[in-house]
């Protein structure tokens, strides 16, 4: 196959139109959409009521005080599906590991015959010169190996987003999901976070702390021209990935 060079100049302008499909240039990354996400569909699902009607109502009439959402004592945490509440997420997390290890070993071995019925002087005479029996065979070997291995690690985050019940599994464990955008001039800065939480777990505030979020999911990142200047070309990313050395 030959190739001229109007070829290799389509090929070149494939290839960078390729490479610019993911880059925003000169205007802002686009925010992701929100109608079709899992926390939409979630809100729109008006969910099981938790009393019925009549039971409300005899309540109402049987008590100073209701348990209803709106009233004074009512509980306003997250419950059911399309509710929201808030995650606080406060990692301070430190790691230092240190491992050393030392070997070593030393092995002799020698066997001689210097005296077997006279038999090792008479291989002596047909010994070339400077070799004997008496020492008929020596071994002696020597190992030795070391391993040093430190682990530092120091992580710091403090968040807070809001999430939405998407789904009440049956035994009544709570599936969350949340995300927040925030777009400073050309970078758009990206939270997501999803995971399982128990009802019990949510505190008078309709908040939970991230540590007792079962399957927890933490992203914390962003996208744009600064987060594009960090990383590698994607020519660069292809041939780091195809070289094998």
């Amino acid at each position: 196959m030959k190739f001229d060079g109007y070829t290799l100049i389509a090929g070149l302008c494939c290839l960078m139109v390729a490479g610019c499909g993911d880059h925003h240039i000169g205007k802002t990354p686009d925010f992701s959409d929100d109608m079709n996400t899992r926390e939409h569909y979630a809100m729109l699902s008006p969910g099981l009521p938790q009393t019925t009607a009549r039971s409300r109502g005899l309540l109402q009439e049987a008590s100073l005080w209701t348990g209803d959402r709106g009233s004074l004592l009512g509980d306003r945490r997250a419950m059911k599906q399309g509710d929201i509440m808030t995650v606080v997420i406060e990692i301070d997390d430190k790691a230092e590991i240190s491992n050393s290890t030392s070997r070593s070993r030393d092995g002799s071995e020698s066997l001689g015959i210097p005296q077997l019925f006279g038999l090792p002087q008479r291989l002596d005479t047909e010994l070339p010169a400077g070799a004997s029996a008496a020492d008929a065979v020596s071994i002696s070997s020597a190992s030795s190996a070391n391993g040093d291995g430190t682990v530092s690690r120091k992580e710091k985050l403090t968040l807070r987003v809001a999430a939405t019940i998407v789904d009440v599994l049956p035994n009544g464990v709570l599936s969350i999901t949340g995300n927040q955008e925030v777009r400073v001039n050309y970078e758009l800065r990206e939270l997501l976070v999803s995971g399982y939480v128990r009802p019990e777990d949510i505190s008078r505030q309709n908040e939970i702390t991230y540590d007792k979020i079962a399957s927890a999911r933490i992203s914390y990142g962003g996208r744009g021209q600064i987060t594009d200047m960090q990383q590698p070309r994607v020519g660069q990313q292809i041939i780091d990935h195809i070289l094998p050395f």
